[in-house]
C-alpha cells in the first residue's frame, strides 16, 4: 500500500463529511486534502482510542517528532511521507501541523471549560487551523478567505460538539462552557446521566445558535472571487448544517441519541452543492465580464 493509498483508505473507512467534500476536487488537491484529514485522524485516534494517557502523551510526542522529520525532508509515517510533496507545493506551515497536536494534547488535561473565552483556543486548534490549511490548499486571491476559513471551521466543531455531547461526556470531557451550563441550569450529572429536561434543550439551543453564527460570519467573509474555489469547504458546510438542522428539527436530543446523516445523504448533498457552486460561479464569471 503507497501512503497515498493508506490516506485514501483512512479517509474512506471515516465515514466522514470531509471525505465527501474532497470528490470534486482536482488530483493533486485531492491528494493533499486527504493527506492532511488523514493526519488528522491520526492524531485524533491517539487521544480517542488509548485509555492510558500517559502512553497518548508519548505517542503524541511522537508525532511532534515526526512533523519535524516532514519538514526535514525524511518522514516515515505514511501519512507524512503522503504529505511531503503537498506542505511545499501549497505552502502548509509546520507551525500549524503542530498546533493540532497541541490541540488533540489539550484533550489529555483538560476535561471540561470555563468559558467560551477558553474553548475557542481548543476549537481554533482542532478545526480553524485545519481550515486555514484546507484554505491554502484550495487557493485563494484575497486573504479575507483566510477569516473565512477561520470561522468555518469553529462553525464545524461547534456542530460537533453539540452532536457529540453524550459520547464526549462518557469519554469525560465536556466541551460546552460551565458558566454556560450553570446560566441554563444544567450540571454535569444531568449530562452524564443523559437527563433531557427544558433546561437542556435550551441549553444546547443556545449551543446551535452559537454555531449557525459562526456559519453566517464565515459567508459573509468570503470573497466572491475566492468563492467557487473554496467549494469543497461549501460542501463541507452544507453537509454539517444540514446535521444541525437535523438536531433542531430532533428537538435537540442530543444526550440520548446521537444524530448523523447516512452516506447517501452526504453524497447527495455534496453532488448538489458541487452542482449549484458551479452554476454560481459561471453566473457570476459572466456578471463580472
Amino acid at each position: 500500500m503507497t501512503p497515498d493509498q493508506y490516506c485514501q483508505d483512512r479517509a474512506a473507512k471515516s465515514g466522514s463529511s470531509f471525505y465527501y467534500s474532497f470528490l470534486f476536487l482536482p488530483p493533486e488537491q485531492r491528494q493533499a486534502i486527504t493527506a492532511l484529514y488523514a493526519f488528522c485522524r491520526e492524531v485524533d485516534d491517539v487521544v480517542d482510542e488509548c485509555d492510558d494517557s500517559n502512553v497518548a502523551r508519548i505517542k503524541l510526542e511522537w508525532w511532534r517528532s515526526e512533523v519535524n522529520a516532514l519538514f526535514a525532508g525524511n518522514p516515515s509515517h505514511p501519512v507524512t511521507q503522503a504529505l511531503s510533496t503537498s506542505i511545499k507545493v501549497f505552502n502548509l506551515p509546520q507551525e500549524h501541523f503542530i498546533e493540532i497536536i497541541d490541540g488533540m494534547a489539550m484533550d489529555l488535561d483538560q476535561f471540561s471549560y470555563q468559558n467560551f473565552k477558553e474553548l475557542s483556543l481548543y476549537c481554533y486548534r482542532v478545526a480553524s487551523v485545519v481550515g486555514l490549511m484546507a484554505a491554502e490548499i484550495f487557493g485563494y486571491q484575497d486573504r479575507m478567505t483566510l477569516k473565512y476559513a477561520h470561522n468555518l471551521g469553529m462553525a464545524f466543531q461547534l456542530t460537533n460538539i453539540l452532536r457529540d455531547v453524550a459520547e464526549d461526556a462518557q469519554r469525560g470531557r465536556i466541551y460546552i462552557p460551565a458558566d454556560e451550563m450553570e446560566r441554563f441550569g444544567v450540571s454535569v450529572d444531568d449530562i452524564l446521566d443523559q437527563k433531557m429536561s427544558p433546561a437542556v434543550v435550551e441549553l444546547m439551543k443556545f449551543q446551535a445558535q452559537r454555531a449557525h453564527s459562526f456559519y453566517d460570519k464565515a459567508f459573509s467573509q468570503l470573497p466572491a472571487t475566492d468563492r467557487y474555489s473554496q467549494k469543497s469547504g461549501i460542501i463541507m458546510a452544507a453537509i454539517y448544517q444540514a446535521t444541525l438542522k437535523e438536531i433542531e428539527a430532533d428537538g435537540y436530543h442530543v444526550l440520548d441519541r446521537r444524530i448523523s446523516l447516512t452516506p447517501l445523504r452526504k453524497l447527495w448533498l455534496a453532488w448538489k452543492t458541487a452542482r449549484a457552486e458551479k452554476r454560481r460561479w459561471r453566473q457570476w464569471k459572466k456578471a463580472a465580464a
